[in-house]
């Protein structure tokens, strides 16, 4: 048990290193580009909440995993709403007729 707690911590750990290293070597340029995939792996992870909530029978599994479908359906959201407000800034914008 305290083995594999362990080895979950350890792993967590990693992955959040791992995970902040890439991020900041990111160039400005593809950020909306990574924003978006981020969102599709997101979905994912609201799709496998939402079975981890259906399949337990424990109260404190659900309450997780409803946890993490909330957190991640505002991930969602908020990666769609930062990634249309980006796209919008490359919109031409429409000039008034100064001749009519």
């Amino acid at each position: 048990m305290l083995e594999s707690l362990i080895l979950s911590l350890t792993v967590f750990a990693l992955a959040m290193f791992i995970g902040y290293t890439v991020i900041t070597k990111v160039p400005p340029t593809l950020h909306t580009p990574l924003m978006s995939g981020t969102n599709a792996i997101s979905g994912v992870v609201i799709v496998g909440a939402l079975v981890a909530a259906g399949m337990t029978d424990s109260g404190l599994s659900q309450w997780l995993a409803t946890g993490a479908v909330v957190l991640a359906t505002i991930n969602v959201v908020g990666g769609f709403l930062v990634t249309d407000r980006m796209l919008r800034m490359f919109r031409r914008r429409e000039r008034p007729d100064a001749g009519k």
